[in-house]
């Protein structure tokens, strides 16, 4: 089965929800896990708000903590079942491409990811980080809703 799945993670509460099944699922399979979070680079013309305000010192050291936690959260998850994992910090204004890049770096053969579930109209103005790597991995995508 697989051997080593890759666990991104934005730190949203459905990102978040997905941890406990994809760590459950790498102990059934036997597997380790990679967890990923890819920060986006810092501009300074941009539409989030924590940009705005700070300058580019603090917002890479704010990122980078909010990074370490959200990573920490798996690292606990897999350690109480005993699953071994490894965590990644990559930044990059594409995380789709950063994600499938720290995929195939890694030797990794699943990625496990959650959706939102928008549809329509919807889901296809606002995209996904989800869609795009489903859309060009090689990898296996495993989503969870």
């Amino acid at each position: 089965m697989f051997k080593h799945i890759l666990l991104p993670t934005d730190g949203s509460a459905i990102s978040s929800a997905i941890i406990q099944k994809t760590i459950a699922f790498a102990k059934e399979s036997g597997a380790t896990v990679t967890a990923v979070h890819v920060i986006a680079p810092f501009h300074v013309l941009t539409a989030h708000a924590d940009m705005l305000e700070a300058t580019r010192d603090e917002y890479l050291r704010d990122s980078q903590a909010h990074a370490q936690r959200y990573l920490e959260d798996i690292e606990k998850a897999a350690r109480e079942i005993g699953v071994q994992c490894k965590t990644v910090i990559c930044t990059d204004d594409q995380p789709y491409e950063q994600i499938i890049e720290t995929a195939r770096l890694h030797g990794c053969d699943l990625i496990c990811m959650a959706s939102h579930g928008r549809r329509g109209v919807k889901g296809m103005l606002l995209g996904s980080e989800t869609q795009k790597v489903l859309t060009h991995s090689q990898i296996p995508v495993l989503v969870f809703r």
